[in-house]
């Protein structure tokens, strides 16, 4: 993480620079060469403020406060997300405007947006392709960079999101700007994962009964032999309405060992997949045959879902429901309902347990010897500015006895003066994280600007069966 100062020789300083250094902003943003030096002979601040397609980052910028960072002579690298890049994390987080996003949340976006560091891609020590290195943030994370073999940079390459620059090398005269086609953030590297502990071992069972149930002139019909079960919901219960239903009994789990997770999979005949809920909820009835069922007759859900997916172009579809079947004090019939989201219109086709060509559902459990132990090792709590955030890391929380991607925290309650967030989500109460995630600083907790203290509460568990009760993180607020 050092100024780009090394010297290359003429050749291959001239190779690279006609190769990359020598990019502007396009209105497309594609990635072009145009024949500029890059220089600017402005801040940051200044040459944002020029761009019409940067307008959504200028707005962004005196929202959060940080003009002074993109202005002062302190050199920086500054990544510079397009006007469609503000458009689509709007449109992601149900945002009408910039105005809307909690001041706090947004700036701390902005922050990891600025690496402590001026780095060109000439860089010697980028030089090589898809080699990325790590540079310290404004936001106290990780921002990695690299270059692919058209020595396009790379943000976060290896990491479970990376992003292709569209332009970069961009010199203001407190640092480089490169420009970015989405707002990007940090997501815990993908690989280099321990191989699972041996002691773990599935059990797998298939439903008693599933079909599906018909609204409006179909009420009354049953469709117990098909090899389709079907859901779509446009009004609840008219002609083109369809929820799935499934009885297992839980009594058939058969193998020894202690259950730490439980998945529902449907194997997808077609899915619609407009990135709609697709729900799961548990109903008390387990009185019903497979070939008495009718819309009629069913007994309908009138809880919350018991599990949630976002519909995609997938051939499985995979509900956790671990949290519902440890709810269950006598482990014996249950009965579940597939529904769609309400109003969504979106078909969805899973095959039944009649299918001859597709997977029948299956509840499939996790099972482990319970003969591990880990140990709550460290929990220091942690201090944070009003309005500022903290990435927690190994100095703060540390749960031993187990590899870090083994043991799974569960937030059991969320902060009240602040947001705890990974990746770029906001975790809610249920959310999972592990302590690989924590190791790489994937987890922050972000103040809302109120408070002077606030508490996170954690439970944690690992693969084997050993777990550790709720217990509260300290944060103290200046």
């Amino acid at each position: 993480m050092k100024t780009n100062k090394i010297l290359f020789s003429v050749s291959v300083l001239a190779i690279i620079l006609c190769a990359i250094y020598s990019c502007e902003i396009q209105e497309d943003y594609e990635y072009q060469p145009s024949g500029s030096t890059g220089k600017l002979g402005v801040t940051a601040w200044e040459y944002i403020q020029t761009k019409e397609s940067l307008s959504l980052l200028e707005e962004a910028i005196k929202i959060s406060g940080l003009e002074d960072v993109y202005q002062a002579a302190d050199t920086h690298t500054f990544i510079a997300p397009a006007n469609s890049a503000f458009e689509e994390y709007l449109e992601d987080n149900n945002y009408e405007s910039l105005a809307e996003i909690p001041v706090p949340i947004l700036r701390n976006a902005l922050k990891y947006h600025i690496v402590k560091a001026t780095v060109l891609f000439t860089d010697p020590d980028l030089i090589q392709g898809n080699n990325p290195l790590p540079y310290a943030t404004e936001n106290g994370q990780i921002m990695y960079l690299s270059h692919n073999s058209n020595f396009q940079g790379i943000i976060n390459e290896g990491t479970s999101s990376q992003w292709t620059i569209t332009t970069s090398n961009l010199e203001p005269t407190n640092g480089v700007i490169h420009i970015s086609p989405s707002i990007v953030y940090f997501s815990a590297p993908s690989g280099d994962l321990n191989p699972p502990d041996a002691s773990v071992v599935r059990d797998t069972i298939t439903p008693l009964f599933d079909t599906f149930i018909n609204g409006g002139s179909q009420s009354g019909s049953n469709f117990g032999s098909d090899q389709k079960l079907k859901v779509k919901n446009v009004t609840g219960d008219g002609e083109y309405d369809r929820k799935t239903y499934m009885m297992f009994d839980l009594k058939d789990f058969e193998k020894e060992g202690v259950i730490t997770d439980v998945k529902l999979e449907l194997a997808v005949s077609f899915t619609h997949a407009k990135g709609l809920s697709l729900d799961v909820y548990s109903v008390k009835d387990t009185l019903w045959t497979e070939m008495g069922l009718n819309f009629n007759n069913a007994t309908l859900p009138d809880d919350a879902p018991i599990a949630s997916i976002t519909t995609e172009k997938i051939d499985i579809f995979q509900f956790d429901v671990t949290d519902f079947y440890n709810s269950i004090d006598n482990k014996g019939r249950i009965a579940l309902v597939i529904d769609g989201e309400a109003g969504g219109d979106e078909t969805d086709e899973f095959g039944s347990k009649e299918s001859t060509t597709l997977s029948p559902p299956m509840l499939i459990a996790t099972l482990a010897s319970g003969d591990s132990s880990i140990e709550l090792n460290t929990n220091t709590g942690f201090t944070v500015g009003a309005g500022g955030a903290t990435a927690l890391d190994n100095n703060i929380l540390e749960v031993t006895g187990a590899n870090p991607e083994d043991v799974i925290y569960t937030v059991e309650e969320i902060p009240v003066h602040g947001w705890l967030v990974k990746g770029a989500s906001i975790m809610q109460v249920g959310d999972k994280f592990t302590q690989h995630d924590v190791e790489v600083m994937n987890l922050l907790y972000i103040n809302d600007g109120s408070g002077s203290e606030d508490v996170i509460t954690l439970s944690a568990r690992d693969r084997a069966g050993s777990s550790i009760e709720p217990f509260n993180i300290l944060v103290t607020v200046q």
